[in-house]
């Protein structure tokens, strides 16, 4: 197994043309990624606070349901990240760290 690649070992489903467990659920994640991007676009958008909360709540179902089905794909292996160089972590985590102290409320104390 690749050293750079996180993932469970892959829940086996028939290779035919119709569709399978895994293309369905793979589907119904990208649909749901699609609608929550759409929806965060109209959340930075709406104007009306009632409308706004409706939204946000069919938004924060969508987001929770999202997660839900990343979680079955990836416990059944049908999901795969890569991992992260600790390297390069730590080297954009120190360039950032520096822009700090241009923060506004860097020097605000609470």
């Amino acid at each position: 197994m690749n050293q750079n690649k996180i993932q469970n070992p892959a829940t086996q489903v028939p290779k035919t043309p119709q569709m399978n467990e895994r293309d369905f659920l793979n589907d119904i994640l990208t649909t749901e990624k699609y609608m929550t991007h759409s929806y965060s676009t109209f959340l930075n958008e709406a104007s009306h606070n009632s409308l706004y909360q409706d939204v946000l709540n069919i938004f924060t179902e969508t987001q929770n349901c999202q997660r839900e089905l990343y979680n079955l794909m990836f416990k059944k292996g049908w999901y795969k990240l890569e991992a992260a160089d600790q390297q390069k972590l730590q080297q954009t985590y120190q360039q950032f760290q520096g822009y700090t102290n241009q923060f506004p409320y860097n020097n605000i104390v609470q």
